[in-house]
């Protein structure tokens, strides 16, 4: 391999063309994604209007695509992306960064909130597909922290995979989510191992993926927590209202309101 290759730094075009092919992997794991962020971009939409100024965080941003979106629907937001995998920060800033702030700090570790320098309450919190790898004491824990940053009618917006406390629901639901995946991302040419593959043999992704080699692995797994418990522990972290406003599957999008 040629020198010249070997120095290819990250340009903010190559980090949208990853970009790209981590939107296309993710169709396959999550129902409906495109449809899921923008009910989620409506219900922040709705929240904030009036703000001269939103303030909005998502937590678990990865590269930003969802960050992103939020961004152009509000172009006089302020948008933090919160997450700590170095190379999807690395993709985020370079592709995303003029409209994006991005802050590397583990979502409910001590002081987190702190390491987002808001300097002001939050309008709304969102999340896509990271939030179940919290186990419930620490989940409770951040929904309890989330609610005292936001300001009074604010909201939290969840979307991932919730499923129902009945298990033969939460059995059909598993069919709808299968059979769409069928029809709608099975054809994409890159799942997620074959996406990390690839990064991996990236040069201009050395550093990032050093970094992250040397912070060793990071959280993983699912909390396996029910939709019906999510909703309780909104409720026992002091939001006044909690329910999902959309759900295709098993995957839907929660939505919490700080009273005022």
């Amino acid at each position: 391999m040629s020198q010249g290759v070997m120095s290819r730094r990250l340009t903010p075009e190559r980090a949208g063309e990853w970009i790209r092919r981590w939107d296309l992997q993710q169709e396959r794991y999550a129902c409906d994604r495109e449809a899921r962020f923008t009910v989620i971009a409506d219900v922040v939409e709705t929240a904030v209007a009036g703000a001269s100024r939103p303030l909005v965080a998502d937590l678990g941003c990865g590269p930003g695509s969802l960050a992103a979106r939020l961004a152009g629907r509000l172009p006089r937001a302020e948008v933090v992306g919160v997450d700590t995998d170095p190379l999807l920060l690395a993709l985020g800033r370079a592709h995303h960064g003029a409209h994006v702030r991005f802050a590397d700090v583990t979502i409910g570790a001590p002081g987190w909130l702190e390491g987002l320098d808001l300097g002001r309450p939050l309008d709304a919190v969102v999340s896509a597909t990271a939030l179940h790898y919290l186990p419930e004491p620490a989940l409770l824990s951040v929904y309890e922290q989330v609610r005292a940053s936001l300001r009074p009618g604010g909201v939290l917006v969840n979307g991932d995979h919730l499923f129902q406390e009945d298990p033969s629901v939460a059995a059909l639901a598993e069919v709808v989510g299968r059979r769409h995946a069928e029809r709608h991302g099975a054809d994409a040419a890159e799942d997620w191992r074959g996406w990390w593959e690839a990064a991996s043999a990236a040069p201009e992704l050395a550093g990032p993926l050093a970094e992250r080699a040397r912070r060793g692995p990071g959280a993983g797994g699912d909390n396996g927590l029910t939709l019906q418990r999510h909703v309780r522990l909104l409720h026992m972290a002091g939001f006044e209202a909690a329910g999902p406003v959309w759900q295709y599957g098993p995957s839907c999008v929660l939505v919490a309101v700080r009273g005022g």
